[in-house]
């Protein structure tokens, strides 16, 4: 059996596309070096599984399961999270890119500024790390927002990601140092609305190109 192998998606922008939000120091780091770590360890978890189900050795498999959903998660939400992002001052950064989400986020939450601070609440008040997500229900076809965290690296299921922030001190940590809030209170000047209104609108693509459709 011949496991899938992995690689690290290009970003869609320059390094130091970000600044002075982000800086290029730390974009380098966390794609090169943050994100490459966890596909190589996604890729040798999945090999690792491939040779316990050829031999049929249970344990084996159970014990893998937490590497590949770490890593796995891990793939999955810096993949989706570089994506989330656009360069300082560009086009996608002003929320009149996303006028179906503005409506949505204004009909629930009262306004863009309301929803942002509850968002930011929600992103300060992760403990050790996590993400924070605007994520739309696909249950019922409504399409209806909900701000969630995850824990770690475990991705968002059964909802569509609309946009995450990573909270993991790499993510901010050599720029921002112990001020998380500066973080929180800067990232929005590099959200990139038109991703977001794309993903509202029509899901995410996933593996085999399908989407998860709202």
């Amino acid at each position: 059996m011949s496991e899938a192998k992995y690689t690290l998606p290009p970003l869609p922008y320059a390094y130091d596309a970000l600044e002075p939000v982000i800086s290029s120091q730390i974009m380098t780091l966390h794609h090169q070096k943050h994100h490459q770590t966890y596909i190589t360890n996604l890729n040798a978890a999945l090999s690792a599984q491939s040779t316990a189900l050829s031999s049929n050795n249970i344990p084996q498999l159970i014990s893998l399961q937490q590497k590949i959903k770490f890593n796995g998660g891990g793939h999955i939400n810096h993949s989706l999270f570089w994506e989330n992002l656009a360069p300082y001052n560009s086009p996608s950064t002003d929320i009149s890119s996303a006028p179906t989400l503005k409506s949505a986020i204004e009909s629930q939450y009262g306004s863009v500024e309301a929803f942002i601070k509850t968002f930011n609440t929600t992103l300060l008040g992760i403990q050790g790390s996590g993400w924070g997500w605007l994520v739309a229900d696909v249950s019922g076809g409504n399409g209806k927002l909900e701000i969630v965290t995850t824990k770690d690296q475990d991705p968002v299921t059964g909802a569509v990601p609309v946009f995450g922030i990573d909270m993991w001190e790499h993510a901010y940590y050599l720029q921002y140092l112990n001020n998380k809030a500066g973080y929180v209170e800067g990232v929005w000047k590099v959200v990139n609305w038109g991703v977001a209104e794309e993903r509202f609108r029509n899901g995410v693509p996933v593996e085999g190109g399908n989407l998860l459709k709202l």
